[in-house]
């Protein structure tokens, strides 16, 4: 397909590198291209859509780092999946799972679960840290044995549908729920060329979508901190006793009070995995203590 491009290059010096990856995570959903100089500086280069949206981008880093020598290019008609080619590597996630594009699927390690990602401008292809994140917790839930075939998850905020898929090539069943309606159409195709559209059913909606009653032994989260800390109590509700819980897209400043929202609601203290700037938080067997729980 193709479509007109904003190409956005700029450099930063290694004290500002933490900082624009931050920035970028939360900017741009489909990743970007990074090539370091021997002095420590990064250089950033990255395709959007060219449109307004992308261009306050560019305006908000030329902000940000004026430092940055930020220059933006148009590209007319330009093949949006062979410009992703440039850039789009493999990812390997917590010793069990690999996201591959269609194109380098022939090349899938045998000791990975292949996760099979259509790159698309608006979803993420899984080079967000936070992704890797949750996919390094649902990894670590297999390998204890936390989580087997036949249980039934939720992937809330689906986007490209990864964690989902993730979950289901374990065995697992499940639900992705995204309000866009344009992530549920990237998830179901990604499910249809993953080979588990059977298992890892997709739809347009929100926690407040499910029956009342309906309730997942593992439901899974990567989100932003704030919907996270407003949900806590409907999330919960759909959270089965003794189920798994993880959650992310959560800043590692911001974590003590996503914490605090699910401890008043009669959960322990979660395992804390850091990446970077950003954390994953990863409840097990959760039984809510009664007499602590503000319902």
């Amino acid at each position: 397909m193709t479509q007109d491009l904003l190409k956005i290059e700029f450099s930063l010096p290694e004290a500002d590198y933490d900082a624009a990856v931050v920035f970028l995570s939360t900017a741009i959903q489909h990743g970007w291209e990074e090539t370091q100089a021997v002095d420590g500086t990064t250089h950033f280069s990255t395709y959007l859509e060219n449109h307004e949206a992308g261009r306050e981008v560019a305006r908000q880093i030329g902000e940000l780092w004026p430092h940055s020598g930020i220059r933006t290019e148009e590209s007319m008609s330009q093949d949006w999946g062979q410009s992703w080619r440039e850039f789009f590597t493999p990812i390997e996630c917590g010793g069990r799972f690999e996201i591959l594009p269609p194109w380098l699927s022939d090349s899938q390690h045998a000791e990975f679960t292949p996760i099979i990602i259509e790159p698309k401008m608006a979803f993420g292809t899984g080079h967000h840290p936070t992704t890797a994140l949750c996919l390094t917790c649902i990894a670590d839930l297999h390998r204890s044995g936390a989580i087997a075939p036949g249980m039934e998850f939720l992937d809330l905020g689906t986007g490209s549908g990864i964690l989902g898929i993730g979950l289901a090539k374990l065995g697992l069943t499940g639900l992705g729920l995204d309000i866009d309606p344009q992530a549920i159409a990237c998830a179901d195709e990604n499910a249809v060329i993953n080979n588990v559209a059977e298992t890892f059913k997709v739809a347009v909606g929100g926690i407040n979508s499910l029956p009342d009653d309906k309730q997942f032994q593992v439901l899974v989260a990567n989100i932003l901190s704030k919907p996270l800390i407003f949900m806590a109590k409907d999330i919960l509700r759909h959270l089965a006793p003794g189920g798994c819980l993880a959650l992310s897209g959560i800043l590692v400043e911001q974590a003590p009070d996503v914490i605090r929202a699910y401890q008043r609601l009669g959960l322990p203290e979660p395992v804390q995995r850091n990446e970077g700037e950003w954390c994953g938080l990863l409840w097990t067997n959760v039984i809510r203590n009664a007499e602590s729980a503000e319902d």
